[in-house]
């Protein structure tokens, strides 16, 4: 580690008090390929936790193709990177959508990356206090297994992988996890996109055998959970509303339902992971102690 890097961590560690510690569990969605269904998963999961009474961030790191804002039919005029430069606070940038909720439009993980001394870093914090509270922030990453989605991948607390049932998709799906499993000991999965739920153990079971027989580290593979496809998924996002908002009672919302059930079931019971430190200031931390 640089001196840099150790002077960020004895910074942070210093102000751990001030902006709330570790509460706010960090989940990082991300897949192998892009058009998989994985920012509107994110944006719908985000939706679930906040309705069933979490207070959720959902940030918007897919590096060139930042478009939660377009999901959630609202519009960002800055964003996290603004925070950073100092031409914005951290209350100017988040953006209320329902109650519980908020959307963080990020930028650029190379551009945010390139503001990591101690001076930028104690500003940052010292705005951050309005996310103190949350109790997971998701974070829509970009697809495919480039550097600066490893940083985002391993500073999170949780990482999800989502996978389609075509074969080029779930080849890179492996991809991702056997490059995720030199940083993470744990990753889950989604199966999008299947004929019925049958089918996406049926794709899970073939990853996780594949892994279990290449992958030397140790990787505990968990499936979260299988969403079946349905037109209205593609409408929805077309129509800029979110699918388990103005159609909760159709099957797929279900399916995401019970994957955002999972996920706050795991939080309560402290069964993620639970032996790391996590939190908003952590993950900004290791994040931005990548360089």
């Amino acid at each position: 580690m640089s001196t840099q890097a150790r002077g960020l961590e004895a910074l942070v560690d210093a102000r751990k008090g001030e902006y709330g510690g570790g509460s706010t569990r960090v989940v990082a969605v991300t897949s192998g390929k892009g058009g998989v269904g994985k920012s509107t998963l994110s944006a719908n999961i985000a939706y679930i936790l906040a309705r069933h009474g979490f207070r959720v961030g959902i940030m918007d790191a897919d590096i060139g193709l930042a478009n939660l804002d377009v999901m959630f039919n609202v519009r960002a005029e800055k964003n996290i990177l603004h925070v950073l430069k100092g031409e914005a606070s951290f209350e100017e940038i988040v953006l209320p959508l329902e109650e519980n909720l908020w959307l963080i439009p990020g930028e650029s993980g190379d551009e945010i990356l390139k503001f990591s001394d101690a001076t930028i870093v104690s500003r940052f914090f010292d705005e951050m206090e309005v996310l103190e509270n949350l109790d997971f922030l998701i974070v829509d990453t970009g697809a495919g297994i480039g550097d600066t989605i490893q940083m985002f991948l391993k500073a999170a607390d949780d990482v999800v992988v989502v996978t389609v049932p075509d074969p080029a998709a779930i080849t890179d799906a492996y991809a991702m996890i056997k490059v995720i499993s030199k940083i993470k000991e744990r990753v889950l999965m989604v199966v999008n996109q299947v004929k019925n739920a049958k089918e996406g153990q049926k794709i899970f079971d073939t990853i996780r055998k594949v892994a279990a027989e290449n992958i030397e580290a140790p990787l505990e593979l968990t499936l979260l959970g299988t969403v079946r496809n349905d037109s209205y998924v593609s409408r929805s996002v077309k129509q800029r509303v979110l699918l388990c908002k103005e159609l909760g009672n159709i099957g797929v919302a279900g399916d995401i339902e019970a994957i955002a059930v999972q996920l706050g079931e795991k939080k309560e019971r402290k069964m993620l992971d639970e032996e790391r430190e996590s939190g908003i200031g952590n993950f900004f931390k290791k994040l931005l102690g990548q360089f």
